[in-house]
């Protein structure tokens, strides 16, 4: 079995974060772990605290895994200021991690921006270029740039600036556009699409969290970028259309769709 490390924020909620991260690890079918950069108070209806882990006690949790567990991929999510930002990159660099996806968590469904402003210079300078992918929506690539992307085609140049700050590829989600779900990668040489129907459901709590996590799982069992993309948007997609109708307002998407549709035929 894979071994999977997650270092993002923790959701009270269940639904994003830490929580969807080792969700979809273990129906992937890899062993998942975690370091938690700061503990939310949020449920379907938003996010209502933040509390920020010292950094230390960041640095303290990858070293404590590298130095016993194996580790196959990582995913970055939630990290929210300057100094965790440079602790995280400090001790991946130390600790030769491989197979790193940055999902650049700046703002939640509900609008709650989780990226302190002076925190993306650092973001941008540190994490990338350790990135072997980087995930961001439309809204946090325009952060990135500093500039509006409108459509499939600015998406597309958007990933090429983006590659020019230092990851090894860039992938562009465009869940935000009207129509079908199209997402741009690019790895230094080729742009690929990856479409899916874009599915009407207000559950979709955890989506951007879900999507790099399955992706890490997919890099960590061996599979190349594309197919690892492409596997991962699959899986997004159905747990997308399985989505839970949990509480008053985004409710989240359904990690466990295949294991609970199996049992219940059995």
């Amino acid at each position: 079995m894979k071994h999977v490390l997650t270092i993002a924020g923790s959701d009270s909620g269940g639904g994003a974060g830490i929580q969807a991260d080792l969700k979809t690890f273990s129906a992937l079918g890899t062993y998942g772990m975690s370091v938690i950069t700061a503990v939310t108070a949020q449920n379907t209806r938003g996010v209502f605290r933040v509390v920020e882990m010292d950094k230390t006690m960041v640095k303290s949790q990858i070293d404590c895994i590298f130095d016993d567990i194996r580790v196959d991929a990582v995913k970055i999510g939630m990290v929210s200021n300057a100094e965790i930002i440079a602790q995280i990159a400090a001790s991946l660099t130390e600790w030769h991690a491989q197979n790193i996806v940055v999902d650049p968590v700046m703002v939640s469904k509900s609008g709650h921006h989780l990226l302190r402003p002076e925190a993306k210079k650092q973001l941008v300078e540190k994490l990338l270029p350790l990135a072997t992918v980087v995930t961001p929506n439309i809204p946090e690539a325009e952060v990135i740039l500093d500039r509006e992307i409108k459509n499939v085609d600015e998406m597309a140049e958007a990933a090429m600036d983006i590659y020019r700050l230092g990851p090894r590829s860039v992938l562009v989600k465009g869940g935000h556009l009207d129509g079908d779900a199209t997402d741009i990668f690019f790895d230094g040489k080729t742009i690929t699409e990856f479409t899916a129907e874009h599915v009407h459901t207000r559950n979709t709590h955890g989506t951007g969290c879900t999507l790099s996590s399955a992706i890490a799982a997919h890099l960590a069992q061996g599979h190349d970028l594309v197919t690892a993309i492409r596997k991962a948007k699959e899986y997004l997609t159905e747990a997308i259309k399985h989505g839970l109708n949990i509480g008053k307002g985004i409710g989240p998407v359904h990690h466990f769709h295949n294991l609970y549709r199996r049992a219940s035929m059995l």
